[in-house]
């Protein structure tokens, strides 16, 4: 007669914290903590993934909150598989997107890959984590082999998509080729036997169909999904994107920026970022819970700031940037180390602000002067049409941008 399974408490607890925050699909914690008792028991190491497609070069601190789940699976000693999508990201994902998305050329998947990894070393290590690239398998499938793939799922499915959906509704176009993306995406769970996939709240249908695609294949015991929040930028309403650069906070910020940046976000963002950006215990988060009710949100925001920031910088650049916000914001004074720009002639605001690379366009730039956020010696500039004259002056564009006219 078979022995009943009992289920420990320690693994109760081990599958509460890393899933802290997200949502378990399916049978929630319980069904995490099965799989890691029986891995345990097993000796055989869950295999998590994640899938990335180097559509930029860049990652942000949104990207940090499935990294750090990545990190708890890792310490476990659990293996983790770290997707590069060379394959998908030249379809393109059309996950929450209102159009067909751009595909990406190969030489452009390869270029911003190339950075990916060495910033996600700020948060695990990517040395002991399984590194693949679903070009090396879904590139050598035959016509025959897509058909069998794309047999498995009915248009209609792929109609529930919040995103198809809405589109076909409004009459925007859908391109036969945007409907393989899920497929392919599904597939790679098959092709590295992944037990657990991670991502955002906009992938439930991506990686609820992996789950599918491997039973179609034979696996007895397909992918649990983990799903994670997606975190707000700085204006604390849009999804933190590289596609809204002055609400996104990158991890290849200076510390200053960082700091600053996150001292910027609205108050009830805070305990959001505690929970999923910082590794803090749920009795810490309860105590910062209370404070909120008492305290200057100020204050812990202060130590939310000094707390993420010091994750990615030393701590030297932290204590640096955190004076600097003190003494630049809250005293109202003028950074120390203000690097200069010689003028060679008298410059329109607009053309200047756009050439120091304070603004990526004319129409922010307007848009930063209309706001009151543009100053020469503390002084606000209103018209777009001033001359900047050729002599020695403090420029200021926002809260934390400086240059020394010469």
């Amino acid at each position: 007669m078979e022995e009943k399974f009992q289920l420990k408490e320690e693994f109760i607890k081990q599958a509460e914290e890393i899933s802290r925050g997200a949502e378990l699909l399916p049978g929630g914690v319980k069904e995490l903590a099965i799989k890691l008792q029986k891995s345990k028991e097993s000796g055989i190491p869950i295999r998590v993934k994640l899938g990335m497609d180097p559509t930029r070069p860049d990652l942000h601190l949104g990207h940090t909150v499935v990294m750090k789940k990545l990190k708890k699976f890792q310490e476990l000693g659990h293996t983790i598989v770290l997707l590069v999508g060379g394959a998908t990201a030249m379809v393109g994902d059309p996950s929450g997107k209102s159009e067909t998305r751009p595909a990406l050329t190969k030489e452009q998947v390869e270029e911003n890959a190339k950075t990916y990894f060495e910033q996600m070393s700020k948060v695990l290590d990517t040395s002991k984590a399984e590194v693949v690239n679903n070009a090396d398998w879904l590139h050598k499938m035959q016509l025959t082999d897509l058909l069998k793939l794309a047999s498995n799922v009915t248009v209609a499915q792929m109609m529930t998509r919040d995103d198809f959906a809405k589109r076909y509704a409004e009459g925007k176009p859908i391109s036969i080729h945007e409907f393989f993306y899920p497929l392919m995406q599904a597939y790679d769970s098959v092709a590295i036997d992944a037990d657990i996939e991670l991502g955002g709240t906009d992938q439930r249908f991506n990686v609820l169909l992996g789950r599918e695609i491997q039973t179609a294949y034979g696996k007895p015991n397909p992918q649990m999904v983990m799903l994670l929040p997606l975190i707000e930028g700085t204006d604390g309403l849009v999804k933190m994107s590289k596609t809204y650069p002055e609400h996104c906070i990158s991890l290849t910020d200076s510390a200053k920026d960082m700091y600053g940046k996150l001292m910027s976000i609205p108050d009830t963002l805070i305990v959001k970022y505690f929970s999923l950006l910082t590794d803090i215990s749920d009795k810490e988060l309860k105590e910062i819970e209370e404070r909120l009710k008492t305290e200057n949100p100020r204050d812990i925001k202060m130590q939310l700031a000094y707390t993420i920031t010091n994750e990615y910088h030393s701590d030297d650049e932290t204590k640096k940037a955190q004076d600097e916000f003190v003494n630049v914001v809250q005293n109202k004074g003028i950074p120390e180390d203000i690097p200069s720009y010689k003028m060679s002639g008298e410059k329109n605001i607009l053309d200047l602000l756009l050439e120091l690379g304070f603004v990526a366009s004319k129409g922010e730039a307007k848009r930063l002067i209309a706001g009151g956020g543009v100053k020469i010696d503390n002084e606000k500039i209103s018209d777009i049409a001033m001359i900047v004259p050729a002599k020695t002056a403090i420029l200021q564009a926002g809260k934390r941008k400086y240059m020394r006219l010469v």
